[in-house]
């Protein structure tokens, strides 16, 4: 196994060269670290990491903490983050709570216990408490998409409130006026601002506000469909929906297949948040989108800087704009009369079959061919 040494001698430098590159210190001229990577390359030399830790008492590693990895919001975040981590020489540990406080508490104890050089996380609420390793141990932090009550930390996060206000705002702008509101658990951040920019944009229209119409549940496609199913089964009959994320806004759809509710053609439908994939293949929602990938790549930029001291300002807060994606489902094309265009449910059920398929085993003299 090549050593520093070796690859030190390949490049015709010193060893402390190989470790000034490796670290990705500035101060290696062009032409001499282009020698030293080509030599890393050549000889195959995987730096000692370990090593390094006990030295500079860094892991060169960062914990992500999310409430949700399976929403396509998250996955982009997650992105962003270890873009700019891996570009910085650092590992990212994922990690899932499934909006659980016991996990999270689970998790922290694991980072804390892990040394990990720092800490990326969406808490599942607002409680000082329930972050109490990280404040205890004062381990670097940047809080994303939400925030801690009274704790003074490094936050990014989208404009929740203002995509909320805007995208109410156009439904009433459509003629609704009964507006029903399904939102995330109470004293998480992101679901009351969304509330409340829910709130001021029926105040300025100088419409009530019907306290049955809004419900708090998780950010899961379960509990959309369970809301939506409730808001009408006691009779309120709103004429346009307010998902705060599009998990909720999936089980809002869920619920009006149910019930036979078209939409938009029955129930205009918004929500918070883009299904990345799927919004090219059909697009259909209309939505606020937030700079999810930039949001992630903001923190752990920021993260990075406070460990590499390149950022020694107070905590700061970053609010990145969202913006706001008109298609079918709020009904606009109604408005215009330019015809029904795009509902759902689709007019026609599509059968489908689910079929497993075997495992095969293919024949030897086919695999490998360039081996022969």
């Amino acid at each position: 196994m090549a050593t520093i040494t070796d690859v030190a001698k390949r490049a015709g430098v010193s060893p402390v060269t190989v470790s000034r590159v490796i670290n990705n210190a500035s101060n290696v001229m062009p032409e001499t670290r282009a020698r030293v990577l080509a030599a890393i390359h050549d000889l195959g030399y995987v730096p000692n990491v370990a090593a390094r830790s006990l030295r500079s008492k860094r892991m060169h590693s960062l914990a992500l903490i999310l409430p949700d990895i399976t929403n396509s919001f998250w996955t982009t975040v997650a992105r962003g983050v270890e873009d700019a981590a891996q570009a910085r020489g650092h590992a990212v540990l994922l990690c899932n709570t499934d909006e659980n406080l016991a996990k999270q508490a689970g998790y922290l104890r694991l980072v804390a216990s892990q040394r990990v050089d720092g800490v990326i996380i969406a808490p599942c609420d607002d409680d000082p408490e329930h972050v109490a390793p990280l404040r205890e141990r004062a381990m670097p932090t940047v809080v994303i998409d939400r925030m801690v009550t009274g704790w003074d930390v490094d936050r990014v996060r989208g404009d929740s409130l203002a995509g909320a206000y805007a995208l109410v705002r156009h439904l009433i702008s459509l003629g609704h006026v009964r507006i029903a509101m399904i939102s995330g658990p109470c004293g998480t951040s992101t679901a009351d601002e969304r509330v409340l920019g829910y709130r001021m944009a029926l105040a300025e229209a100088g419409l009530p506000v019907d306290e049955r119409l809004i419900r708090r549940g998780e950010f899961r496609i379960s509990s959309g469909e369970q809301m939506t199913r409730a808001i009408f089964q006691e009779g309120l009959r709103p004429t346009a929906i307010f998902a705060a994320n599009n998990a909720l806004a999936m089980g809002a759809i869920d619920a009006a297949g149910e019930l036979g509710l078209r939409i938009p053609q029955d129930l205009a439908l918004v929500c918070f948040d883009d299904l990345a994939n799927s919004s090219r293949l059909f697009p259909f929602l209309t939505v606020a989108v937030q700079p999810a990938y930039e949001i992630g790549l903001k923190a752990a930029q920021l993260l990075l800087g406070r460990l590499e001291g390149r950022v020694a300002d107070p905590p700061r807060e970053f609010v990145l704009p969202t913006r706001m994606i008109v298609r079918y489902s709020c009904g606009v094309r109604l408005k215009e009369g330019t015809g029904p265009g795009l509902s759902l449910p689709l007019p026609v059920r599509v059968d489908e079959q689910s079929i497993p398929i075997p495992p095969v085993a293919g024949p030897a003299h086919l695999a490998n061919p360039e081996r022969r």
